[in-house]
C-alpha cells in the first residue's frame, strides 16, 4: 500500500523545476502591454482544454463562464439565488410558464442587439443540441418572444428552479452569428455578452481574450487574459510561483504547502470525488460485486495520504458544501450483500479509468487499485487527459471511473445533479445506471417547489442512489487556487466553479 505523505514535501530539484518553468514560460507568454494595474494582461493556467471546442454544451461552457466570457438571462449569487443578468425580471404564470424581461439597450460582443428572439434562438437551439446539457436534463423548454423584451418560457412541468437553471453556462445567449454554420456547433468566439470576448482558440493549448469594451456593466479593468491549457497540476504550480502565470486554477495537494498561503487560497466545495461503477456491463452489472467493491474501499486513506488532510472523508454523494444535506442524510436503502473475495477472485480483470487535469485522481486512482486488488479484484488502470475520455466514459466503455463533479455546478439544486448523474435518461450517467427506485425518488423531489421538502426528498432520493452503489464516494474537495495575493486582485472563489476570472480582476 502506498504511504501517507509528509505535509511538508521536499521541493522539485532544481533541474526538473527550471525545465517546468521554462516550458510553462515558452507557453504563456504575451504580447500584452507591460504597464501596471488595470493596464496589464492577465496569464491565466488552467487545468482543462476544451474537450468540444468551446461548444457551450458541454464542460467548456462552464470554461466559457470562468473567464467570464458568457451570460445567461440570470446569474447565481453565494447563496445559489438566481439574480438579474441579461434579465432584469422574471415572473411566473402558473405552474408551467414564466416572463423574463431583457435587459435594454444591450449589444453582443459583434455589435448586434440583444432582444427577445435572441434569448429564443439560444434556448431552442441549446435545447435541440445533442448530446443534451446536463441541465436539460430532466425538464424541457419551449421559449418564445411575446415582444422585443419580453420572453415566455414553458416547461413541460411545473420547475419552480426555471431562474436558477437560466444561470447554467449551458444556456449562455448568444447573437445570430454564433450560428451560422449549418449543421456546426454554436460558436461564442466574438458573439456573447460578457466582459472578455474569446478572440481565438489555439486547439487544446491556448486561447486569447479580450476587454469587451462595449460590455453593459462595469467594464473588465483588465486589458485582456492570455489562457494557456496547462494539465500538469506541478507545471501549473511552478508557472505561478516563477510569476509566468498571475493565476493558476486547481493547484495540487502536492505543491499547495511548497507554494505557501500567500499563493494558495484553500476554500470549501461542492465537489465529491466518487469511484463510479458501469452498472450496465461486465463485472459491474452484479449487484453484489458492486458492493463488494464498496466495501473495499477505505475513503480515510485516501484523505489522509493523497490529499494530506486538504479534503473530507465523503459520507455521501453531498459534501460540506451543501450544508443542509448531513442534517438530512439517512441510511442507504436496498443494497446487496457484497460478494465474497472468492467469488470476487473468479471474475475477468476490470478496467479502472482516471484523467490527468485533476493531479490527486490518479494517485487516488492507484489507492483505489491497491484497495479493490485486496478485496480480489483484477485491475488495469487507464488514466489520459479529460479530454480523451468523456466521450468513452459516457459510453460506458470502463468497468470504473474515477471523477470529480460539482454536485451544485449545474443548477445549483443538487436534485438536477441526481437527475443527469443517474437516472435512466440522465445526459451524464457515467454508470449507467437505470433504476426505477431512483428515478422514482429524483422525479419526487423534482417535482417539489418547497425548499425544505425538496431537501429532504432529495436525499432520499441519495439514500435509494447509495443503495444501488452505482457510485462510490471517496472524498469531498476543497478548492486550492493559485495566485498572489499582493500582486493580483478580484479572483473569484466561487465553491460552484462557475467564476473565476471576472470583469474586476486586474494585476495591481
Amino acid at each position: 500500500m502506498l504511504t501517507p505523505r509528509r505535509l511538508r514535501r521536499a521541493a522539485l530539484p532544481l533541474a526538473a523545476t527550471a525545465l517546468l518553468a521554462t516550458a510553462v514560460t515558452a507557453c504563456t507568454s504575451s504580447g500584452g502591454t507591460d504597464g501596471s494595474g488595470g493596464d496589464q494582461r492577465l496569464k491565466v493556467a488552467l487545468a482543462f482544454p476544451p474537450a468540444q471546442a468551446m461548444s457551450p454544451y458541454g464542460d467548456d461552457a462552464v470554461t466559457l463562464s470562468r473567464l467570464a466570457v458568457v451570460e445567461g438571462l440570470t446569474r447565481l449569487d453565494r447563496d445559489g439565488e438566481a439574480k438579474p443578468a441579461l434579465a432584469t425580471s422574471w415572473k411566473r404564470d402558473g405552474d408551467r410558464a414564466w416572463e423574463f424581461t431583457v435587459r435594454p439597450d444591450t449589444v453582443f460582443q459583434d455589435g448586434t442587439k440583444l432582444d427577445a428572439a435572441a434569448v429564443v434562438r439560444s434556448l431552442t437551439a441549446a435545447q435541440q443540441a445533442s448530446p443534451k446539457p446536463r441541465v436539460l436534463s430532466d425538464t424541457a423548454l419551449t421559449p418564445t418572444a411575446e415582444s422585443a423584451d419580453t420572453v415566455r418560457i414553458t416547461t413541460k412541468d411545473a420547475d419552480p428552479l426555471l431562474p436558477q437553471r437560466l444561470a447554467n453556462p449551458s444556456l449562455s445567449v448568444l447573437s445570430a452569428a454564433a450560428y451560422a454554420k449549418s449543421g456546426a456547433k454554436a460558436d461564442p468566439a466574438g458573439h456573447a455578452t460578457g466582459p472578455f470576448t474569446l478572440a481565438t482558440v489555439n486547439g487544446a493549448v491556448s486561447a486569447t481574450l479580450e476587454r469587451n469594451d462595449a460590455y453593459w456593466g462595469d467594464k473588465a479593468k483588465a486589458p485582456g487574459v492570455d489562457v494557456k491549457f496547462v494539465a500538469d497540476g506541478t507545471a501549473r504550480a511552478n508557472a505561478l510561483r516563477t510569476e509566468d502565470v498571475d493565476v493558476a486554477e486547481y493547484v495540487p495537494i502536492s505543491q499547495a504547502s511548497l507554494l505557501g498561503d500567500g499563493l494558495v487560497h484553500e476554500f470549501p466545495s461542492a465537489r465529491t470525488n466518487g469511484l463510479s461503477l458501469n452498472t450496465a456491463r461486465g463485472v459491474f452489472a452484479d449487484p453484489a460485486m458492486r458492493a463488494a467493491a464498496r466495501a473495499a474501499i477505505d475513503p480515510k486513506a485516501l484523505v489522509d495520504g493523497v490529499y494530506e488532510g486538504r479534503a473530507d472523508t465523503a459520507q455521501g454523494l453531498l459534501g460540506p458544501g451543501v450544508p443542509w444535506a448531513a442534517d438530512l442524510r439517512t441510511a442507504p436503502t436496498g443494497r446487496a450483500k457484497a460478494a465474497d473475495p472468492a467469488e470476487v477472485r473468479k471474475t475477468p480483470e476490470i478496467v479502472l479509468a482516471t484523467y490527468t487535469n485533476r493531479p490527486e485522481l490518479p494517485e487516488a486512482a492507484t489507492v483505489v487499485q491497491q484497495q479493490l486488488e485486496k478485496r480480489g479484484f483484477t485491475v488495469k488502470q487507464v488514466v489520459r487527459d479529460y479530454a480523451q475520455m468523456e466521450a468513452d466514459a459516457l459510453a460506458g466503455k470502463y468497468d470504473a471511473f474515477i471523477q470529480a463533479r460539482n454536485t451544485l455546478l449545474d443548477t445549483a439544486d443538487p436534485v438536477s445533479y441526481l437527475a443527469s448523474d443517474f437516472t435512466c435518461d440522465g445526459s451524464f450517467n457515467i454508470t449507467q445506471l437505470c433504476a426505477k427506485p431512483v428515478d422514482t425518488a429524483v422525479d419526487r423531489a423534482a417535482a417539489l417547489a418547497d425548499t425544505d421538502a425538496r431537501h429532504r426528498a432529495g436525499m432520499t432520493a441519495e439514500a435509494a442512489i447509495l443503495g444501488s452503489d452505482a457510485l462510490v464516494p471517496l472524498v469531498h474537495e476543497r478548492f486550492v487556487q493559485g495566485y498572489d495575493e499582493t500582486r493580483v486582485r478580484g479572483v473569484a472563489l466561487d465553491p460552484m466553479e462557475r467564476t473565476l476570472i471576472t470583469a474586476d480582476t486586474r494585476i495591481r
